[in-house]
Parts: C-alpha cells; sequence; structure tokens
C-alpha cells in the first residue's frame, strides 16, 4: 500500500466533497478513488467519509485526518523543495497580508523588487485593516501589528510603531496644544476605526492608565481618510506612527501628548511553522525582515 498516495486521493476527495471531482483533479479513474479511500479506512480502522447517494462529507476523525495529511504532505513538499539546494529558482505562488497603509508604503518596495529577481513567481497581495486568518485564507506571509497571541505560527520582529495623537500646526495655532489627555475633550477629534474602534481612549501605562471617552465629530473607517482630515486642520487625529512618519517629516502633523503615549506596539512578520521552508517563502521573508529592520521609521 502506497501511503502517500492514498493520502493525496482522500485529500482530493476531502477538499472537492466529491468523488467525481476528486478523479477528476486527480487525473484517476472513479473506480481507483473508490477503491483508494476503502483501502485507506481499512487499514485505519476508521471512518473518514460519510457517503450518501447525493453528498460526501467528512467524520470528526476525517476532518482531523484531513488537516494530518494536508501537513504531512505540505511538509514532503517543502522537503523535496529545500533538498534542491539554496540556488534554486523560486517560483510559484506567493499570498502575502499586511495591514493597508503598511502595505503599501512598506511592503510593495520588497514585493516589486522579488518580483523583478524572480519572473517565476506570482504574489497576491491582500492588504487589509483586519486580521487575517493565514492558515484558513490561505496566506503565505503575514505582517501583524500589536501583540500576538499563541498560535503555532513562526514570528519574527521587525521593529515598532506608536499611537500617536497629531494635528496640523495650523490647528494648534488656532486651538492651543493641550497638555492633558482630559484636554482632549475641548478639542475637535478625528477618530479612525481602523486604529481606534472605540470611542474610548487609554494612555500611558499599563500599570497607571488614563482613560478618556471622546466625542469624536468625524468617525472614518480609513486612516488615509484621517491623516486627510488632519493635515487639513480639522482636529487631533490618533494614527500609528508609521503611518504619518511623512507628514511629521514635512511638518504637515505634529504630535502632542507624547509623554502620555502608551507602550510601543510590536511590528511582526509571520508565516506558518515548518521544519522546511518553501524557498519561495524564505526568499521573500529573508529579504522583507533586512528591509524592515531597517527602515527608520519602524523604531
Amino acid at each position: 500500500m502506497d501511503q502517500l498516495h492514498l493520502m493525496k486521493v482522500f485529500v482530493g476527495v476531502g477538499e472537492e466533497e466529491s468523488f467525481a471531482a476528486a478523479s477528476r483533479r486527480l487525473d484517476l479513474s472513479p473506480a481507483a478513488v473508490t477503491r483508494a479511500i476503502a483501502s485507506l479506512e481499512e487499514h485505519l480502522g476508521v471512518k473518514l467519509l460519510a457517503r450518501t447517494t447525493r453528498s460526501v462529507r467528512l467524520t470528526d476523525a476525517g476532518r482531523r485526518y484531513l488537516d494530518d495529511s494536508r501537513n504531512i504532505l505540505a511538509s514532503i513538499a517543502e522537503a523535496n523543495e529545500a533538498a534542491a539546494g539554496v540556488n534554486a529558482t523560486p517560483r510559484g505562488n506567493l499570498a502575502i497580508t499586511a495591514p493597508v497603509l503598511f502595505g503599501k508604503a512598506y511592503v510593495m518596495p520588497c514585493i516589486v523588487r522579488y518580483l523583478k529577481d524572480f519572473p517565476d513567481v506570482d504574489i497576491a497581495a491582500y492588504f487589509l485593516d483586519r486580521v487575517v486568518n493565514i492558515v484558513d485564507e490561505g496566506m503565505d506571509v503575514a505582517i501583524r501589528i500589536g501583540p500576538l497571541p499563541d498560535s503555532g505560527l513562526r514570528a519574527t520582529q521587525v521593529g515598532r510603531t506608536r499611537r500617536v495623537l497629531c494635528a496640523s500646526p495650523e490647528y494648534l495655532a488656532r486651538h492651543g496644544t493641550p497638555d492633558h489627555p482630559a484636554d482632549l475633550l475641548r478639542h475637535t477629534i478625528v477618530a479612525a476605526s481602523g486604529v481606534s474602534p472605540r470611542v474610548d481612549w487609554k494612555f500611558g501605562t499599563a500599570d497607571d492608565p488614563t482613560m478618556v471617552h471622546m466625542h469624536p465629530r468625524l468617525t472614518v473607517t480609513s486612516n488615509d481618510a484621517a491623516i486627510a482630515a488632519a493635515v487639513a486642520g480639522l482636529g487631533i487625529a490618533r494614527l500609528l506612527s508609521y503611518q504619518v512618519a511623512a507628514e511629521l517629516e514635512e511638518g504637515r502633523l505634529v504630535v502632542v501628548l507624547a509623554e502620555y503615549e502608551e507602550a510601543p506596539w510590536p511590528i511582526h512578520v509571520l508565516h506558518r511553522e515548518s521544519k522546511f521552508g518553501s524557498i519561495k517563502v524564505r526568499q521573500f521573508i529573508d529579504r522583507l525582515v533586512e528591509y524592515l529592520r531597517a527602515h527608520p521609521h519602524l523604531h
């Protein structure tokens, strides 16, 4: 019995939820697919699939075995790829996710250079201001900002960022500069839901926090819209320091209440844990980590 062959057939049936579709996908006859599943279930002594005349669904044991089989087959493919040597040329598809503004400003330069260097790789970049489930949504690499929950993902810290309050010099000249978080109640507030979805803003350390219940005049769902409003002199916005690095350097925005900031947030590059790393993933991560760690706006 070829265990790997049976696993591949089972993964095909489990993912397609159809013997006929798996047969077409694997270029095997329907009878060969049926025999392989029957042989595997007999060998394991457990029912992996519940079959009716109209449907095929995984049993509880089948769902667990499907996950394990995928991981085993992926590890074998990665081991084979690694054995080809570090000089092998990356090829295939790469899926990457990052927050919108971070992706545009800091990840895209690496993507462009990588694609120029490796013409056999295609990249799908998902820049989204939400937490993407790397495993369920099929991502190879992700950039996360903030504390990380425990997971089976491998994380490499590449920098830090701060949540900063900022306003234009014009606005501060007209309305004054706040000296304490409580003073914000007398100012016009621009809230970016991508950074501060709640109107309760926390300041200071975890041991000595200050909470202020804000009443924004403008609430927007995109960080770049909040930046534009702050630059235009509407009010004070709370954003991540990397998002407004250019505006701060050019003097279009000024940081206020810096002494009340929370501790900086870490920035990590994440990918799925593996004994062997895919060459295309390793090459991209190595380049991205080197680039981000050297960037002056991420420290």
